[in-house]
């Protein structure tokens, strides 16, 4: 019948469904397929595109979130999209109002393992996120991008990159 690694393999198979149905039932929109390997929070104003794949992300804060098509995440990655009114609040180090910053990541875009955005970045199309990184500013078409703060230190090819697009090579 149903040896150890048949059960282990219908719990993570379950355990992706229940995190899948979480982020549809929580999210503003979605396009399917959508894939949550891991458990994945969302806010009420995120936007995911087609074969977006979450594994472990952390979505918080009051801003609009808005994901591309063909997003992949590493493990246990983060996207803040709001901060403490520290500059022109009525107490400190901080009062009780946020200052509220989109996020927006376009299509065919990869995040290694723990990444973290903050509000008010956009990270355009075909960019890779090194592992660890803090991106705090804009990333460029098809940058790689490193480090705290994360800072572009080289490109993809280009050329190539447009091939398998125009050929419809998504993973």
């Amino acid at each position: 019948m149903f040896g150890i690694t048949h059960i282990k393999l219908l719990i993570k198979l379950l355990m992706r469904k229940k995190y899948t149905f979480s982020v549809k039932k929580r999210c503003l929109s979605y396009n399917l397929p959508l894939y949550v390997n891991r458990r994945s929070i969302v806010t009420r104003k995120t936007s995911l595109g087609s074969n977006v794949n979450f594994n472990g992300m952390t979505i918080s804060g009051g801003g609009n979130i808005t994901i591309g098509n063909n997003f992949h995440s590493g493990d246990n990655c983060l996207m803040i999209s709001q901060n403490h009114n520290y500059d022109y609040g009525s107490a400190i180090p901080y009062d009780d109002t946020y200052i509220l910053k989109d996020i927006t990541i376009k299509d065919n875009v990869w995040f290694g393992s723990r990444v973290i955005v903050l509000g008010g970045v956009t990270i355009e199309e075909g960019a890779i996120i090194q592992a660890g990184s803090v991106v705090v500013s804009d990333i460029p078409y098809c940058g790689i991008a490193g480090g705290n703060p994360a800072k572009v230190f080289k490109y993809r090819d280009i050329e190539h990159y447009e091939s398998l697009k125009k050929q419809g090579r998504f993973h």
